[in-house]
């Protein structure tokens, strides 16, 4: 399988455990995953924004989920002022296709530079390589303060060599899960980390790294995934995250590569994705038919968003601020909200 050594792989007891919960919970998710469509639809809603606005936010973007959701909500329109917006858009779309079509997006060079190219659709500044391998040296390199190059991170292949180790990487993917001798989880996460070391795209490499492990996870059996955001589990663990990556990705081309530190990295925030959406599905369940579909949803946001005013609420459900105030007051006199100040400035957040 080409330069691909996986044969000095450690499975851990930590990636052994990880690897073993995460498939229970894929087991029991179509029993799990039988709430009404509507709840459904908003868990993944509220799951899709959360990954836009952590993996543009992972690469530099300032927008906020909200910022995020108002956004969506007048995707209409086709030109977007600032580079944050186009990314966001651009997200957005290939989510979609994704979530639409997994099924017959085979893992292919091609189908890889497709999906670059519909990510960056919106990106002006992207325009001249949009969907081709790099042309230019892109090593990751660290910045001071003032925005001056103080070293290089590390060294991704070169435009010259990237075409091949590209085709190498999914030759080796289809082949090794053709073969199923090693679990798909640890075939994606070793997929991923070697993408990401060749960096094969002038810009996007880790917006679309996270697109492909959606995709990945999908084509695995991973049905739920689109419920719970993985990327918003990775901007809450961003230092733990990089570093992984560079614990990992300096040893790729030895003899012995490490991947111990990636892959227990990236199990560990599946498993976190996992477990959210486990407690927000269970949650569900304990409340199904003893909330009104407002109250629910209500429920749903200020559990995203950690904290909703009346004005946040009307903005993101479009309902009636009466019916809001009615709701939110229902909601803390069961216990499940608690109102923090008074007036104008008065926010609700989880009991």
């Amino acid at each position: 399988m080409g330069m691909i050594r996986t044969q000095s792989l450690r499975i851990t007891p930590a990636i052994l455990t990880a690897i073993a919960e995460i498939d229970e919970f894929k087991g029991a998710w179509r029993a799990l995953g039988s709430l009404a469509p509507e709840r459904l639809s908003a868990l993944r809603r509220v799951a899709t924004i959360e990954s836009i606005g952590s993996s543009t936010r992972i690469e530099g973007s300032k927008l906020s989920d909200q910022d995020v959701q108002r956004l969506l909500s007048n995707l209409e329109i086709k030109t977007f002022e600032t580079r944050d917006e186009q990314e966001v858009a651009g997200y957005a779309q290939v989510m979609d296709v994704i979530f639409a079509s997994w099924r017959e997006i085979d893992v292919t060079e091609n189908h890889i530079r497709q999906l670059h190219r519909d990510l960056l659709r919106h990106s002006t500044k992207d325009e001249r390589h949009r969907g081709a391998w790099k042309t230019s040296a892109n090593s990751i390199a660290a910045f001071d303060e003032a925005g001056h190059q103080i070293g290089i991170v590390f060294e991704t292949a070169s435009p010259f060599d990237t075409p091949a180790r590209m085709a190498e990487l999914v030759d080796w993917y289809n082949a090794a899960c053709a073969d199923g001798e090693l679990h798909p989880l640890l075939l994606i996460g070793i997929f991923v980390v070697i993408f990401l070391e060749i960096h094969p795209f002038q810009d996007g490499n880790g917006r679309l790294s996270r697109v492909l492990t959606t995709l990945l996870l999908l084509r695995a059996g991973y049905a739920y995934v689109p419920f719970s955001s993985l990327e918003s589990v990775i901007e809450q663990s961003k230092e733990a995250y990089y570093l992984a990556l560079r614990q990992t990705q300096g040893t790729i081309g030895s003899e012995e590569p490490n991947w111990g530190p990636w892959l227990t990295f990236f199990l560990t925030a599946l498993q976190r994705q996992m477990r959210r959406l486990r407690a927000k599905v269970e949650r569900e369940k304990l409340m199904l038919g003893s909330l009104p579909e407002i109250s629910a949803r209500l429920l749903d946001l200020v559990r995203d968003h950690g904290r909703l005013t009346i004005g946040d609420a009307e903005r993101l459900t479009g309902e009636n601020r009466n019916t809001l105030k009615q709701h939110f007051r229902g909601l803390v006199s069961h216990g499940h909200l608690v109102l923090n100040g008074a007036g104008r400035g008065a926010w609700y957040s989880l009991q």
